[in-house]
């Protein structure tokens, strides 16, 4: 048998929308690592709320990884230690916050605890996505104040994507060859230094792991999946994913994320 990786995206994917793990979807898992399989949780979320997740799924031993922040980070839950590591150029974290202040659109950054906001971001998009994730945040007086490079920024509007999609146009023009930008929601555009993204740490990881990328799944829903399901030996897009991420999939679920499509992935592509 033929050891394979399995690379699950968390929101709109592994999780529901009340975001809990189906019993069908864990049991699948549990399927899986009992036949030496692995299972690695990829997502945008930062570092320590994707090490709950992989917590909750009993993916803490030796060979268990997560990809966080959009692959701007590999961490070995076994060793408990961060194996991978891309941050963002100062510089650029301050140009990018004065642009979002310019045009009155709340942006954050992470440090290796909290989620980072200036005064005037200290409102209801933070508040509800730290819900959401289960993490804390952190005013900062501003972004001189911070001192260390993060993994990625993240710009939100909970109301319309309309200014996000244009701050994403002026990104790609103004940090070409620097930032790569991606939505992982229509109200969450992900900001990250050039090259990072979940298909470059999928193939990074299957070759630390001595997995052929061949014997590589993956499964995601939004933009910021686009890449891994390119990269995957088999990339899986969920029914209630994006057109874009349908398209650009190999296959595509018949169950969505509420109704255990995780699990129908692993019967299908990993057992």
């Amino acid at each position: 048998m033929k050891q394979k990786a399995f690379f699950t995206d968390l929101d709109g994917t592994l999780l529901t929308d009340d975001k809990e793990i189906t019993p069908g979807n864990r049991s699948a898992i549990d399927r899986a690592l009992a036949l030496g399989h692995k299972v690695i949780v990829t997502t945008g979320r930062p570092l320590d709320s994707a090490i709950q997740q992989a917590q909750r799924l009993g993916l803490t031993g030796e060979g268990c990884y997560v990809i966080a922040f959009n692959g701007a980070v590999i961490y070995d839950m076994g060793a408990q230690q961060v194996v991978f590591r891309q941050t963002v150029p100062l510089p650029l974290v301050r140009k990018v916050h004065e642009e979002a202040a310019r045009r009155s659109i709340h942006i954050q950054t992470y440090d290796s605890t909290h989620v980072l906001v200036e005064p005037r971001c200290d409102d209801n998009e933070i508040r509800q996505y730290c819900r959401t994730i289960h993490t804390q945040f952190r005013v900062v007086p501003d972004m001189d104040a911070v001192t260390q490079e993060p993994p990625k920024m993240l710009l939100i509007n909970y109301r319309s994507s309309e200014e996000l999609e244009s701050f994403r146009q002026w990104l790609l023009s103004w940090g070409a060859g620097q930032l790569d930008t991606f939505f992982s929601s229509p109200y969450l555009l992900e900001v990250v230094s050039a090259g990072m993204n979940k298909g470059n740490a999928l193939v990074r990881l299957a070759e630390q792991l001595g997995i052929p990328v061949e014997d590589t799944v993956s499964a995601g829903d939004s933009g910021n999946d686009l890449s891994m399901i390119q990269a995957a030996g088999v990339g899986v897009a969920m029914c209630n994913g994006t057109e874009e991420i349908r398209s650009a999939g190999d296959y595509i679920t018949q169950r969505d994320n509420n109704h255990d499509a995780v699990e129908e992935i692993i019967e299908k592509f990993v057992l």
